[in-house]
């Protein structure tokens, strides 16, 4: 997988966006975030969606341009954005917040779509069903990758890779 996220990045012609990891839990998708930052050399950046809304009018909005400021200032980075899908789930339906979520939703869509500093997104979901349309639109990301359980040799390497740690090879 990040061979094949490297090389449709590394070769785009512009500043690559950034991915949408979907697929069951314990699939591997914020080791995947982890991974790119560091094969990157890149600063990771987590960001918790639920830190982001306030109790006080407007401060869920400050909040979302602060951090897309920060972000913007340690650029270049990798911005993960993990679980989105618990973030914004239901956000069409009946929401009773006076529209908070769907303006911090609009803040980051926004951005998203028009940055130019050098802030890869990554975003993890378990489930593509309670994403925003929105959110999967054309700009957003460069690439979405679903992410499914090992297969048998798959889990045999896995497997190999953890005893080395308890069991060098001789």
């Amino acid at each position: 997988v990040m061979r094949i996220i490297a090389s449709r990045i590394i070769y785009s012609a512009h500043n690559p966006k950034g991915v949408l990891f979907l697929g069951i839990q314990g699939t591997g998708k914020s080791m995947c975030a982890k991974a790119i930052a560091h094969l990157w050399r890149l600063p990771l950046l987590r960001l918790d969606v639920g830190r982001l809304f306030g109790s006080l009018v407007g401060q869920s909005e400050t909040r979302t341009r602060q951090t897309i400021a920060l972000t913007e200032t340690l650029a270049p980075c990798v911005l993960w954005i993990d679980e989105i899908d618990k973030a914004f789930a239901g956000i069409a339906g009946n929401v009773t917040d006076s529209g908070t979520t769907q303006r911090v939703l609009g803040t980051l869509l926004t951005w998203m779509q028009e940055k130019t500093s050098a802030v890869f997104v990554v975003a993890t979901a378990n489930s593509v069903q309670t994403l925003p349309p929105e959110l999967l639109r054309k700009g957003r990301f460069d690439e979405l990758f679903f992410i499914n359980l090992p297969n048998y040799n798959e889990r045999k390497e896995i497997f190999s890779v953890q005893l080395q740690k308890f069991r060098p090879a001789d």
